[in-house]
């Protein structure tokens, strides 16, 4: 059962922003989405928070400013997903510009796991680093960080996880969630601590007369990776990520991008001056996932290094080889998980606790994804490691904090989860195989305990009805000219049509003209062939198709009645 609801926009939000002379419609649009005055649609850096109350930010600056001039042996670790990745190319690329000795590392998933961990901190020290800078990890690392420290390597975290109850004794930890940190946004992913602490870093170098010797790096020119990262964490899109965001965009339109972005697009087959969102969340950051949920993430990092053109081509397309791998076995995992779920009454269940032998150890977070997606219902989905273990991968839906609710589990039954991290939505996790059975009864009771029946009815908000006269081209520009993304949707709208015109098209996808208030206008239905009915109910997106050089307006629906 799907429920549709209307936002509701803030009246006086709504007030204000028209009297600040915003369109009447993207006003109503920006209201509902909690945007309360002018100020916060300015996506120039000069609105940028200020680092200043980022805490230990100083420190964090201090640290390495020390480092580098005495050209001490750097070494970043990361995390193997994209906000990792892009995280340690933003680490790499700002210290080697400021004249840093450094490196990096990232874990091989299947043989380390996650985070600083006492044995990636043995592999660190071969490359016999002085200081370790991890980047999208480490706010747990209690045991990596004990390590280090035993063998004389410090540590500075740079992580925007939430902190378990015990904190790393690094040198310096920055993390917007860290306990007593007052920075206006808590939302930052990986990326966004990392490119603030190289801000300050170069503020510092500069008051020390470094850059009268080397020229002063233009760290904006890495605002790329920083909006890359930021929307393929799914992180919320506040005003501060939209302005790291939007800037992103930007650069990589005008072509001022990183040769990595530039083959990932190419290989993707996008445009890289008419880049969206989208484009960084559905098609550059798969492909560089791929590479850490299959085989080694420093493929995907060495690509968004590369200085040329040629070799960044090469690793691109290395990449999306992978991710189509990535599409077939995670096709293969979802037909055996939908199959084995067929066997049991799903919605006499609040959540779902997956596991098959022969399932990916990188794919199930993905596989999560999917299922949650067709049942609206918390899923972890568990592989094998191998050991005896299990490696599971959360996603969540509204209502319930994923982290918490493992958080929960390990107070009331000690001892059955072996560790796990992560966030309100998505978070991972081990267990032992034969703790499968015990687990999937405590995360059901969990879940039971923390959300209604109503909570499990899938919701579809949608920004209301428009009339004909009010999908204009200008409109529909104005909307795609806007950052959307997570904690920002982008908008949709619902109404009744009647169908003129409907035949398949790529043998999945339904084209479409249609007629509203009498008004006709072009739609598709992606990846559903089936005919609708004459006249239906439809939550849709308009659209701008470019096609051949003209663009017209298309409507695309998402759901129909």
């Amino acid at each position: 059962m799907v429920d549709i609801v209307t936002r509701t926009a803030n009246p006086e939000a709504f007030s204000a922003l028209i009297a600040a002379q915003v369109d009447p419609g993207m006003a109503r649009l920006y209201a509902s989405r909690g945007v309360t005055n002018a100020r916060e649609l300015d996506y120039g850096m000069a609105a940028l928070l200020s680092p200043s109350t980022l805490a230990h930010i100083d420190a964090a600056a201090l640290l390495l400013a020390d480092a580098i001039l005495s050209m001490k042996k750097l070494l970043i670790v990361a995390d193997y997903d994209a906000d990792g990745a892009t995280a340690c190319a933003v680490g790499m690329r700002a210290l080697s510009s400021m004249g840093a000795l450094v490196d990096f590392v990232v874990p091989d998933r299947f043989k380390y796991g996650y985070g600083l961990t006492p044995e990636i901190v043995a592999l660190a020290a071969e490359k016999n680093p002085q200081l370790i800078i991890t980047v999208d990890n480490g706010i747990a690392s209690v045991e990596g960080v004990a390590e280090a420290n035993r063998r004389g390597i410090q540590v500075l975290v740079t992580d925007h996880h939430l902190p378990g109850d015990a904190l790393p004794d690094a040198a310096v930890i920055v993390n917007p969630n860290q306990h007593g940190d007052h920075f206006g946004s808590k939302n930052l992913a990986g990326v966004g601590v990392i490119f603030y602490v190289m801000l300050v870093l170069r503020a510092l170098l500069r008051t020390r007369g470094h850059f009268s010797v080397l020229p002063e790096p233009n760290l904006a020119d890495l605002l790329d990776l920083v909006a890359l990262g930021t929307v393929a964490d799914v992180v919320r899109l506040d005003h501060n990520n939209r302005i790291l965001v939007e800037q992103g965009l930007a650069r990589i339109r005008a072509g001022r991008m990183c040769a990595g972005m530039r083959a990932i697009l190419q290989v993707g087959g996008r445009d890289y001056r008419r880049v969206s969102t989208y484009d960084l969340g559905f098609v550059v950051g798969p492909r560089l996932n791929a590479a850490g949920r299959l085989d080694d993430m420093s493929v995907g990092i060495t690509c968004l290094l590369a200085d040329n053109d040629t070799t960044a081509l090469k690793l691109a397309t290395q990449l999306d080889e992978l991710n189509r791998v990535r599409r077939t076995i995670e096709a293969a995992m979802k037909d055996g998980a939908l199959t084995a779920l067929a066997e049991i009454d799903v919605g006499q269940r609040y959540s779902l606790a997956i596991f098959e032998p022969d399932w990916h150890q990188g794919v199930v977070g993905i596989l999560a994804s999917r299922i949650r997606e067709k049942y609206h219902r918390p899923v972890i989905a568990f592989a094998s490691d191998g050991a005896g273990n299990l490696k599971g991968s959360g996603r969540s839906i509204q209502g319930l904090h994923m982290r918490d609710a493992l958080d929960l589990i390990t107070k009331r039954h000690p001892g059955i989860i072996t560790k796990f991290g992560g966030h309100a939505m998505a978070a991972g996790l081990t267990i032992a195989y034969a703790a499968l059975p015990d687990f999937t009864k405590a995360f059901e009771t969990v879940v039971r305990d923390l959300l209604s029946p109503t909570d499990l009815r899938e919701r579809i908000e949608t920004d209301g009805a428009l009339r004909a006269d009010e999908l204009t081209f200008d409109f529909v520009k104005s909307i795609e000219n806007q950052i959307w993304g997570q904690g920002f949707a982008a908008p949709s709208f619902n109404g009744e049509f009647k169908v003129i015109e409907q035949r398949v098209v790529g043998e999945k996808h339904l084209k479409l003209k249609l007629s509203l208030d009498g008004t006709i206008f072009e739609a598709m239905r992606f990846g559903s062939p089936d005919a609708l009915n004459t006249s239906f109910g439809a939550v849709f997106r308009p659209s701008i198709n470019d096609f051949r050089g003209t663009a017209t307006l298309q409507l695309v629906l998402d759901f129909t009645q």
